[in-house]
C-alpha cells in the first residue's frame, strides 16, 4: 500500500519533533552539568573557608611548631563540621601543613579512615584555593570533586598558614541530581511531544485534506465529469491551487461542452449533405428520377459533394489552429482588389436581395502588408457574413483606409444586427447567433473565429459593433511593414469596370462588368469568378448561396426524401 502524503507529512514532523527535543536535551545536560559544577564550586569553597575560620580559632601550637585542635574544642569543632557537611551533601577534612587529618566529617557513606592527605594537594591548597578531581590520597575509591582553602591564624600580628579545609564531594551527589534532571525532561518531553503531535495531526490533515480533494476531482474529470469544485480556504499557495484547480476545472467544462456542440454540429452538417446525396443517387439509379432531370439533380449532388469538401478543409484549418502550424507570408498586395474579387463571388445573392454596394464607387488601390491569401480569406469572410444577414433591399457598406502605421478595412451591412448581450461571444468557436434571423442554417461558427485568428497572426485586431434592427459592423487594421516589396497584382481593373462593378450606389450597374472567362447563362452573361485557392493559409468557408436550386429537396414522384 503506497504511504499517503498525510502520513508522510506526519512521520517527518514527528521525527523532527524528536530530534529536535533529542538535541534540545543533549544542550540542556550540558548547560546543567557547568552550571552545577560552577555552583557547587562556590558552595564548597564557601563553607570550607566557614570551617577554615572557625578551626583556626580552636588550634594550639604544641613544641615542634605545628597546630593541633584543642581537646576541649574538638567535639564543637567535630559537631559543627558535621552539620556543614550534611548541609552541603559534602565531606569536610582538616589537615595540619604534613596532611595529617585533624578532623573530618562525612556526609556520605564512605568508609575513609584517617589517612594523610598528599603534600601536592596540601601545598597548592595552601597557596589560596586548590579545585580538582581527586581521591585525597586513597580516601577516596573514585575521583571527587575537591575544593581546598588554607587555615590561617594570627600570631603576633602576622597571619601564619597552619593547616588546610577540604571540602570534597562525590559524584554520586551529581548523577542523583543529573538522573532526576534528566526524569524531569523525559516527562516534560513525552507531554510536549504528545502535544505537539496532537497539533501536528490536525494540522497536516487540514494541510492535505484540499490536496485530497483535488485527487478525487481529478478522478472524476478524467472519468468525464466536471461539475465537482474544490473548496478555497485559504490565500496561501493552497489556496491558489485550489483556485487554479476550480478554474481549470471551469475551463475543462467548457471545452468539454465546446466538443459536444462541436460532434453535435459536425455530425449534423455531415448528415444533411450525404442523405441529400444518397437520396439523389439512388433516385437515379432507381429510375425514380426522369432521364431529363438526371442532370439537374446531379447538379445538386455537386454542390453537396463541394460543400462536404469545404467542411473538411474547414475542420483542417481549425486543427492547424490549434496546432500552431498556421504561418503568414508576409508581402504587399493591393487590399482595394482583393475586396473586389471576393465580392464579385457573390454577384447572384447580392442581386437576389437587391442589396445596394456603397463606398467603392470610387476606390483608389490601397496596399496592405501581409499574406495574401490569408487576407482575401478574412474579407471573404466578412463580405459573405453581410451578404447572408443584409435584408431584403439592405445595403452593404465597404471601406478601405491607409494610416500612417496601418491599413483599414471595413464592412458595414443593414439588417437586424447583433445583440448586445452577444457581442462579446461573435468570435467564439461554433458559436452562432440566433438561427431564426438567417436563412443560412448550416454554418458551424467558426468563420469568425478563423477572421480573427489570421488578423492576430498579422499583429492586427478586428472589432464589432452593432445596433439592433439597424446594421452591424466589422472592422479590422494590419500595421505596415516598410520592409515589404509589392505581391504580383493578379487582377487589373479599369476604372470605368470600377464603376459598373457591384460595389456601384446605382442600382442599374449593380452586376460587375464582364472581364475573363465569360459564360452565357439563362440569366445572361456573367463573370465566372471563385475565391482563389489558399495554399499554406485557411481555406474559405462555405458558399451556401451555390446551393439555392433546390438543395435537399427531391424531385415530385420521388421516394426519397
Amino acid at each position: 500500500m503506497k504511504k499517503s502524503l498525510f502520513r508522510k507529512y506526519l512521520k517527518i514532523t514527528s521525527f523532527t519533533i524528536l530530534i529536535s527535543f533529542f538535541l534540545l536535551g543533549l544542550v540542556m545536560l550540558s548547560f546543567t552539568t557547568a552550571n552545577w559544577q560552577d555552583e557547587k564550586q562556590v558552595l564548597l569553597e564557601k563553607n570550607a573557608r566557614s570551617v577554615a575560620a572557625i578551626a583556626a580559632k580552636s588550634t594550639v601550637k604544641v613544641a615542634d611548631g605545628t597546630y593541633i585542635i584543642g581537646e576541649e574544642e574538638s567535639a564543637g569543632i567535630q559537631t559543627f563540621m558535621t552539620a556543614f557537611a550534611e548541609n552541603i551533601d559534602s565531606d569536610i577534612f582538616i589537615a595540619d601543613t604534613r596532611g595529617n587529618i585533624l578532623a573530618y566529617a562525612f556526609a556520605s557513606q564512605s568508609d575513609a579512615t584517617q589517612q594523610v592527605i598528599p603534600q601536592e594537594l596540601i601545598a597548592k591548597a595552601m597557596e589560596n584555593r586548590y579545585i580538582g578531581q581527586s581521591t585525597l590520597g586513597n580516601v577516596y575509591k573514585d575521583p571527587c570533586y575537591v575544593v581546598g582553602v588554607p587555615m590561617v591564624v594570627m600570631e603576633n600580628g602576622t597571619s601564619v598558614k597552619v593547616g588546610v579545609v577540604m571540602a570534597a564531594c562525590t559524584f554520586r551527589s551529581f548523577g542523583e541530581y543529573r538522573a532526576n534532571l534528566i526524569q524531569m525532561f523525559l516527562l516534560a518531553a513525552v507531554a510536549a511531544f504528545m502535544v505537539s503531535f496532537c497539533i501536528v495531526w490536525l494540522y497536516s490533515y487540514n494541510f492535505v485534506r484540499p490536496l485530497r480533494q483535488m485527487a478525487v476531482a481529478a478522478k472524476n474529470f478524467g472519468e468525464g465529469n466536471f461539475a465537482m469544485r474544490v473548496p478555497v480556504t485559504s490565500s496561501d499557495e493552497i489556496g491558489q491551487l485550489a483556485v487554479a484547480f476550480n478554474n481549470m476545472a471551469s475551463s475543462l467544462a467548457s471545452v468539454e461542452s465546446v466538443r459536444r456542440n462541436f460532434i453535435a454540429n459536425v455530425s449534423h452538417e455531415l448528415k444533411t449533405p450525404m442523405t441529400t446525396i444518397a437520396g439523389f443517387i439512388d433516385g437515379i439509379l432507381d429510375g425514380t428520377i426522369p432521364k431529363e432531370k438526371e442532370r439537374q439533380y446531379l447538379g445538386i449532388v455537386s454542390g453537396e459533394v463541394k460543400r462536404l469538401s469545404r467542411l473538411v478543409k474547414t475542420m483542417l484549418d481549425l486543427s492547424r489552429i490549434d496546432s500552431g502550424e498556421l504561418h503568414i507570408r508576409p508581402a504587399r498586395f493591393d487590399l482595394t482588389a482583393t475586396v473586389f474579387n471576393a465580392l464579385i463571388t457573390f454577384e447572384k445573392p447580392i442581386e437576389d436581395k437587391q442589396i445596394d454596394i456603397r463606398g467603392l464607387a470610387d476606390a483608389e488601390s490601397i496596399y496592405m502588408d501581409g499574406d495574401p491569401d490569408m487576407i482575401h480569406q478574412v474579407v471573404y469572410n466578412l463580405i459573405e457574413n453581410a451578404v447572408k444577414f443584409t435584408n431584403e433591399g439592405g445595403y452593404i457598406e465597404l471601406k478601405t483606409e491607409d494610416q500612417p502605421d496601418r491599413t483599414s478595412f471595413t464592412i458595414r451591412n443593414s439588417g437586424a444586427g447583433i445583440p448586445a448581450d452577444e457581442i462579446s461571444m461573435i468570435f467564439d468557436r461554433f458559436y452562432k447567433t440566433d438561427k431564426s434571423r438567417s436563412k443560412d442554417k448550416t454554418g458551424m461558427g467558426l468563420g469568425l473565429y478563423i477572421v480573427r485568428t489570421i488578423i492576430r497572426l498579422h499583429g492586427g485586431e478586428i472589432t464589432v459593433s452593432s445596433v439592433e434592427n439597424e446594421y452591424c459592423q466589422f472592422s479590422f487594421w494590419i500595421p505596415k511593414r516598410p520592409s515589404l516589396e509589392p505581391a504580383p497584382k493578379e487582377v487589373k481593373k479599369e476604372s470605368k469596370e470600377k464603376k459598373n462593378s457591384p460595389r456601384s450606389g446605382n442600382k442599374e450597374n449593380r452586376k460587375p462588368k464582364e472581364k475573363t472567362g465569360k459564360k452565357s447563362s439563362q440569366r445572361g452573361t456573367v463573370e465566372e469568378t471563385t475565391p482563389p485557392e489558399i495554399t499554406g493559409a485557411l481555406t474559405a468557408l462555405p458558399d451556401e448561396t451555390q446551393q439555392e436550386q433546390g438543395e435537399g429537396t427531391p424531385p415530385k414522384g420521388s421516394s426519397r426524401p
